[in-house]
């Protein structure tokens, strides 16, 4: 199904046909994150803030709705953004690390997986990376999730 598909039905569905919402994958591993995401498991994501800047992106914003997409851009389940908080990468807590919902769910392991990710991409972007970094944390809900989601929860 595609971005545009499934965010007809759940704006139908919810009422929201006027809003708007963006589509993206997650990071690394778009399919696994996307599943977590759509199973209620991740309820968070960060993403580093000098790219927000580089590219001229605005950052996120609370109330605004995402469509989540796997490695073969299709939709997978709408998020709600609900809060969206900058912070050093160092000051990241372990609430963010367990909401991201990756891995054995520790600090220590999103600390590892997040800055060999965030070094890839500032250096991709000609930026380097710090744990001084601020990052953008994003914190969300799943609101609505594709009939043939992986992970899907259920009516």
């Amino acid at each position: 199904m595609t971005a545009e598909d499934l965010w007809k039905e759940y704006a139908r569905k919810a009422g929201i046909a006027h809003m708007e919402y963006e589509a993206w994958a997650f990071g690394d591993a778009e399919n696994e994150l996307a599943a977590l995401t759509a199973g209620g498991i991740k309820t968070a994501t960060s993403s580093a803030f000098p790219l927000y800047e580089a590219e001229g992106e605005p950052l996120p914003q609370a109330g605004e709705y995402s469509v989540i997409l796997d490695s073969r851009e299709q939709a997978v389940c709408v998020i709600r953004t609900e809060r969206v908080y900058v912070t050093p990468f160092r000051e990241v807590g372990e609430e963010q690390a367990r909401r991201e919902g990756e891995g054995d769910l520790s600090l220590a392991y999103w600390r590892e997986v997040h800055e060999r990710f965030f070094r890839r991409e500032m250096e991709e972007a000609g930026l380097r990376f710090d744990r001084d970094m601020p990052v953008v944390c994003e914190e969300f809900i799943c609101v609505y999730v594709s009939t043939g989601a992986p992970g899907r929860l259920p009516p």
